[in-house]
């Protein structure tokens, strides 16, 4: 993360069907070793009790210092419209956290349905007009339906996690540049994008006399992160020379 420029990042757990991939404990003992550069976002079992998934989202929130919530809707087959999320945003917005999400088409050979930002994310964003609504890697081969639902809603966000910065959709550096300011998060994917290349890559491609001014790549690398997960202050614990803010929402 220094080598990279990056003073924070969002670690998430992840479950699936039957399957815990990365355990809210697990990450929990990053976020105890590391408070304040490494923050954590829960996941829980989207087709288990959902009583027991709220009291789980609610402990890693309020007892572990969690942020947010992620669920990849391509692991469940389920679009954010499903019944099955509605408790679960019912308890971010009592908790003040966001919900994280994917959009746009699978990499594994899973349905990209549940991807859409419209007709899913528009109408979670209606019903839920309070749940901060996170939405991770761009949304292609919807770029611009998802520009079309984070301009519409004050309450959802886009983030760049697993995009090369040389393949930032026109659109969404148009936005990100314009109405879509405070609107747009950097992300990696992490490990499967590595920081300092998406670091170096934003920087090369899109600085200096390029689609991001100095003033937005101020708000895309850290800014509009720590206003929308409300990131703990790193140079109040710990003397640090970096300030961008990585919303990788992946594992170590």
């Amino acid at each position: 993360m220094d080598e990279a420029g990056v003073s924070q990042i969002c670690l998430a757990a992840w479950h699936r069907p039957g399957q815990t991939l990365f355990s809210n404990a697990a990450v929990a003992e990053y976020t105890r070793a590391y408070p304040t550069r490494i923050v954590g976002l829960a996941s829980v079992d989207l087709q288990g009790d959902p009583v027991a998934a709220v009291r789980e989202l609610e402990h890693y929130v309020r007892v572990e210092g969690f942020k947010g919530l992620r669920v990849v809707p391509w692991l469940w087959n389920l679009p954010p419209t499903d019944a099955h999320y509605w408790p679960l945003y019912v308890k971010c917005v009592e908790l003040d956290v966001p919900f994280c999400t994917q959009v746009g088409h699978t990499g594994p050979l899973c349905p990209s349905e549940v991807g859409r930002p419209i007709p899913y994310v528009d109408e979670v964003a209606l019903k839920f007009p309070d749940l901060k609504i996170v939405c991770g890697h761009v949304g292609y081969p919807w770029t611009a339906e998802m520009v079309a639902v984070a301009w519409k809603h004050a309450n959802v966000y886009i983030d760049t996690s697993a995009w090369s910065p040389r393949y930032y959709p026109p659109e969404l550096t148009t936005f990100a540049s314009t109405t879509g300011r405070a609107k747009v998060m950097f992300g990696t994917n992490f490990p499967q994008l590595g920081w300092k290349a998406c670091v170096d890559g934003v920087y090369r491609h899109h600085g200096g006399r390029g689609t991001l001014k100095e003033e937005v790549l101020a708000d895309f690398m850290g800014g509009n992160a720590r206003r929308v997960f409300k990131l703990p202050d790193v140079a109040s614990t710990e003397e640090k020379k970096t300030t961008t803010t990585s919303t990788t929402q992946s594992r170590l």
